[in-house]
């Protein structure tokens, strides 16, 4: 099942990369099944991984932009974007992350710097009132959705960002809410739609430009 269209052409400025979760158990849902969710829904994502599996589908060229993000998702000389199947509830760097040496040579390759200028992201429900500041952004590296300026996700929760980037990764602050959440957000978070079932996934392809 081909994309049928990517996010359009990429604007300049510092490479970056985006982590995503989608919602589902990696134990039970492949990264071909969350591709193809994609699809259907007109989101395409550069990255599709499955962290316990190592299956991992690329949609989209690094040359082109995602459509998670909606606009500022052009910002960048690359702006990557890598759903993780994996819930925010349950940070995936919890798991084995098996082919995650392969994604991050591969964000290497594209001078995506192994940096976090927003520091570590939130966890649910205080990401919802992440800071997602212009300045953190600007500088380019590493980002989890929740700190992605005009982007109102949660995803992908507390992850330990020396997991991705390694154990020599610089901690910035970790940054505070901009509000205490509500007690039904901590009590009952909305996240994200749920999955589509039953659609054909597409075949997985390896890493290319």
């Amino acid at each position: 099942m081909p994309v049928r269209r990517d996010g359009g052409a990429l604007r300049g400025g510092a490479p970056r990369v985006v982590w995503l979760s989608s919602e589902s158990d990696p134990r039970r849902v492949s990264a071909r099944s969350v591709a193809a969710d994609l699809i259907r829904a007109d989101l395409a994502a550069h990255l599709v991984w499955n962290p316990c599996s190592g299956e991992t589908v690329q949609l989209l060229p690094a040359t082109r932009a995602g459509r998670l993000l909606g606009g500022v998702g052009r910002e960048g000389r690359v702006c990557l974007q890598i759903m993780v199947v994996a819930q925010a509830r349950d940070p995936f760097t919890g798991t084995a992350m098996t082919g995650l040496d392969t994604i991050v040579r591969w964000l290497d390759s594209w001078n995506v710097a192994r940096r976090w200028p927003a520091g570590p992201p939130l966890s649910v429900p205080y990401s919802y009132h992440s800071g997602r500041d212009r300045r953190s952004w600007a500088r380019g590296g590493h980002y989890g959705a929740s700190q992605v300026p005009e982007a109102a996700r949660p995803d992908p929760g507390g992850i330990d960002i020396r997991r991705i980037t390694g154990p020599e990764t610089p901690l910035a602050p970790i940054p505070r809410p901009r509000s205490a959440p509500s007690a039904r957000e901590v009590s009952n978070p909305p996240l994200l739609a749920p999955r589509i079932p039953n659609i054909v996934a597409p075949e997985p392809a390896s890493l290319r430009s």
